[in-house]
């Protein structure tokens, strides 16, 4: 059996394929809607990576996996493959973010004012994915129109991105940290 290549060379003209083969050129909106995912998938391993409680872990490694397949929903061709059948979202899921974002919130201080990004290096990796997150929900919410996705997949989007908000304030608070309050008259 021959190994697998990474490489394939078929998209060295400007174009890939969608999973069921359809090609589109590399800057189609579809791409722009899993490659965000993709990239906040990449910046949730970097959370990750650092020393955070057990419980956000298994959760962060649930996102990931849930992640990898919003990415291959999106990048299905509906008319050429049945993987959309087979993409497992529910509403439990979004049951999860909101459990956990509830049993984090139970130790934070109340929030009164616009907070900024930083305090620590992994409070602003979490402000990045955030952001990020708000915008595959953006792009995916523009795919929308175009072709048929599910609205738990949008609704799983929009709660990520405030999941890791609480999640941001619960790292400076284990570490510590204070918030930086948003000063307007700066």
């Amino acid at each position: 059996m021959d190994k697998f290549k990474v490489y394939t060379k078929t998209g060295d003209k400007g174009t890939t394929g969608l999973i069921g083969g359809t090609r589109v050129p590399k800057y189609h909106l579809r791409l722009e809607a899993y490659g965000t995912v993709d990239e906040l998938n990449s910046y949730i391993g970097l959370i990750r990576s650092h020393q955070i409680e057990e419980k956000t872990l298994e959760v962060l490694n649930i996102v990931q996996n849930k992640l990898f397949l919003i990415g291959s929903r999106l990048a299905t061709d509906d008319e050429k493959s049945d993987l959309k059948q087979k993409l497992n979202l529910s509403e439990d899921d979004i049951l999860l973010l909101e459990s956990e974002m509830d049993r984090m919130d139970e130790e934070l201080p109340e929030l009164n004012n616009f907070v900024l990004p930083g305090g620590s290096p992994l409070n602003g990796f979490c402000h990045v994915a955030r952001t990020i997150c708000r915008r595959a929900e953006r792009r995916a919410n523009q795919l929308s129109i175009e072709i048929d996705i599910n609205p738990l997949l949008l609704k799983y989007l929009n709660r990520l991105s405030d999941y890791l908000f609480v999640l941001s304030r619960k790292v400076l608070k284990d570490v510590g940290a204070d918030e930086i309050k948003w000063e307007p008259d700066l």
